[in-house]
């Protein structure tokens, strides 16, 4: 029986001062295993950047997963102009689409107060950590949109609120196909979780 040990980096304490050393480990097991898909997370667009200037000149494909426009306030979009500039002049892509466990259901929940399917699963992998859970998502989303191929690994980094505390490769599947996603390694993750207040959307 064949087998083989892999790290797994933990952080005391989740939140965006992780960020870079989260980027730094992931390229490191992207170059290893020589995955050619990397998906990252990212709000303002900054951790979005950090990853399409870290990874630039790679035989790889960087796709940064924003929220939906609307998520945080209506008809707005938190990515900012200049940072999905700057993204694209790196070589990246950008998606930015309903997200693979919060769409027409998160509507449901707000107008009569009963959680729906999508979002117990995104409970379920919170306890893991809300970066995994995040990873998991945007990898639906970037192969929905047809950036990342169903049935490969992919390098998909999340965080907990903003930057990066989690990196994982996961099996790209779409939503649709959900069972079939799997997560093949932990690179990295924070130990530490946010209380229920703290907790993010």
């Amino acid at each position: 029986m064949s087998e083989r040990t892999v790290p797994c980096t933990y952080f005391d304490q989740s939140g965006p001062q992780n960020t870079d050393r989260t980027l730094q480990l992931a390229r490191q097991r992207a170059d290893e295993l020589g995955i050619r898909h990397v998906v990252v997370a990212s709000t303002s667009g900054e951790t979005g950047l950090l990853a399409a200037r870290l990874f630039a000149g790679q035989d790889r494909e960087i796709i940064v997963v924003s929220h939906s426009a609307g998520f945080a306030e209506r008809n707005t979009q938190e990515l900012t102009e200049a940072n999905r500039q700057a993204i694209l002049e790196a070589g990246a892509r950008i998606v930015t689409t309903q997200h693979a466990l919060g769409g027409v259901n998160r509507a449901v929940r707000r107008k009569f107060g009963t959680y729906q399917l999508d979002e117990i699963i995104a409970f379920v992998l919170r306890t893991f950590s809300q970066g995994l859970k995040v990873a998991c998502e945007i990898t639906m989303m970037a192969t929905d949109a047809g950036l990342t191929p169903a049935g490969s690994p992919v390098l998909a980094i999340g965080g907990t609120g903003h930057g990066a505390d989690t990196a994982a490769v996961i099996l790209a599947a779409n939503a649709q196909d959900l069972f079939d996603l799997r997560v093949l390694e932990l690179i990295c993750k924070p130990s530490r979780y946010p209380t229920q207040e703290e907790g993010v959307e």
